[in-house]
């Protein structure tokens, strides 16, 4: 007598009361972890008492589910031969009529875009591609480059060009990194491996999210193989801090005992931000499946006060109190930084308490709606804050598409920027696709340093750059006002 589960009683478990779920070939009851879920629990079951590997597969790290539910939740294997094949709704594009572009063809980052859309499919794109809302804060990043021009330094001799830089405590050769991107896998069966190699290839650091599809661990076995006997390419960690503190602790031990050189801590997430298309295509493949009681769980509302809000996915109670118990958990291991500051109030907050370096960021234009650009809270830091600069590190991300992006960010005080939709897009495909984005923009930065008079980073300053217009259109005082004598002599 087999001791196999026959499919049919797993798909009795298909509801709230009882769900299980097929991962390669084994059962699980995840009728617990349903509310846990970052993702939300209408996800989950939408393939209660089905076989969901062709789902969840591309989004966890290999073990996840083995590790995240106990070991009574195992139900063992099943009958392969009485599981149904599911089959997927369709809602994209022919994919293969879809002309290809060669990545010969690719002269910037914005064609690297191009040919990462024509090959990826709809699911995944619309999760890269989205942001909040109306599109706000997204525009800004767009726009607000253009709004800072360069004054370039003719006659002096541009020979030779040194790119180096000292980010995080870290040598790179290039003063740009890897942002956190979740879900590499989504473009590439590789995932977050190839931004690991190309990382070390080309010496710089790389930033993996905490969702990286690739365990960590791995990531940081990929950067020592091929690193030789070299010290080029390190990794950062990022932390989403969860609901509860132990499970942020894990996290934070798991990165120290792994040797991640610094701690960048996502602020800006008290909830997740309402990105349209992402949200438009589950509504449509709800419909195409014939199940429309399946919504996105980011509509939910909160259902008690102890309860996650409304997008709640991560911890909605971080604060700047957290911080002590933070450092206690990485314990010097290097930097930390906080990730997701947007106006010069709280980086000036951040500095006030001793945080080694602020990381200018709207999240890619995928939280708050109408959110400054970083580059405008750069310039806002130097109108109110100017004592910040120089005295902790300053990052920035967001629509970095341009070496005169780096240039003139550089100019105005940041250290280095870091670029995360780009590698993505690099990554669907593969390994060259990643080493083309940091050929194209380390070319470009390159290009213009010469063009601008500059041999090296150092000696770039504000006096290449014109920020009128886009100082134009800053406050011209803050409601909320730091006692300055103080915030100075603290600093």
């Amino acid at each position: 007598m087999s001791s196999l589960l026959h499919g049919l009683e797993v798909a009795k478990h298909n509801s709230k009361d009882s769900c299980w779920v097929i991962i390669s070939g084994k059962a699980y009851d995840v009728t617990d972890y349903l509310e846990k879920h970052p993702g939300g629990s209408q996800i989950i079951l939408q393939y209660g008492g089905k076989d969901a590997t062709a789902v969840y597969e591309p989004i966890h790290p290999a073990g996840t589910i083995e590790k995240t539910l106990p070991q009574d939740k195992h139900l063992g294997a099943v009958d392969p031969a009485t599981v149904a094949t599911i089959s997927s709704p369709q809602v994209s594009r022919d994919l293969d009529k879809t002309a290809r572009i060669p990545l010969s063809h690719c002269l910037n980052l914005d064609d690297i875009e191009k040919a990462a859309e024509r090959i990826t499919n709809r699911a995944s794109w619309a999760y890269f591609h989205s942001a909040a809302d109306s599109l706000g804060s997204l525009a800004n990043n767009q726009n607000d480059w253009k709004k800072v021009t360069l004054r370039p330094r003719v006659m002096r001799n541009v020979r030779r060009v040194n790119m180096q830089r000292t980010i995080m405590g870290q040598k790179s050769r290039l003063p740009f990194f890897i942002a956190p991107a979740a879900r590499a896998q989504l473009v590439h069966e590789d995932g977050e491996l190839c931004l690991a190699r190309g990382a070390v290839k080309a010496g710089i650091p790389y930033c993996p999210s905490t969702y990286s599809t690739i365990p960590h661990k791995e990531l940081v076995e990929c950067m020592k193989a091929h690193r030789g006997n070299g010290a080029d390419g390190v990794l950062f960690f990022q932390l989403y801090v969860p609901h509860e503190r132990p499970q942020a602790v894990e996290l934070i031990n798991m990165a120290r005992d792994l040797g991640f050189k610094a701690l960048v801590i996502t602020v800006d997430t008290p909830v997740v931000g309402k990105r349209e298309e992402d949200e438009r295509y589950r509504a449509e493949l709800a419909t195409a499946s014939g199940d429309d009681s399946v919504l996105t769980e980011w509509s939910k509302p909160q259902e008690d006060e102890d309860g996650p809000p409304l997008r709640g996915h991560h911890s909605s109670t971080l604060n700047w109190d957290d911080l002590p118990w933070i450092r206690e958990a990485w314990q010097n291991s290097g930097p930390i930084a906080i990730k997701g500051i947007q106006t010069a109030e709280d980086a000036a907050l951040a500095a006030q308490h001793g945080v080694d370096a602020i990381y200018l960021s709207n999240h890619g234009g995928r939280q708050c709606d109408d959110a400054p650009s970083a580059i405008r809270t750069l310039l806002e830091i130097r109108r109110f804050h100017p004592e910040i600069i120089g005295k902790v590190e300053i990052y920035l991300d967001g629509w970095v598409r341009r070496g005169a992006d780096v240039i003139k960010a550089l100019c105005l005080g940041a250290t280095a920027v870091a670029l995360g939709r780009p590698f993505m897009y690099g990554c669907a495909m593969g390994d060259e696709g990643v080493l083309k984005v940091i050929q194209l923009l380390s070319e470009e930065i390159e290009t213009t340093m010469r063009n601008m008079g500059a041999t090296s980073l150092d000696q770039l300053n504000p006096s290449f750059v014109n920020t009128k217009r886009l100082e134009m259109e800053l406050p011209d005082d803050l409601d909320f006002k730091f006692n300055q004598a103080a915030l100075k002599a603290k600093l």
